[in-house]
């Protein structure tokens, strides 16, 4: 299965609470953090919701 490399590009500080918690589902902490994640419908719904503080690349 392809894998995505998820890197946290924009700071959470003013954003939604939700988008927060989304964040740190991702396993995302610090700016320019990045994380391998399996690609799957769950991950691209949360990618997409919190898509304007991430970069995204397919591995």
């Amino acid at each position: 299965m392809a894998k995505l490399k998820i890197k946290l590009v924009k700071s959470t500080i003013g954003r939604k609470p939700k988008h927060r918690a989304t964040i740190q589902a991702l396993g995302l902490r610090k700016l320019n953090q990045v994380v391998e994640k399996e690609d799957n419908a769950q991950m691209r719904g949360m990618i997409q919701q919190v898509g304007y503080l991430l970069e995204v690349e397919e591995i």
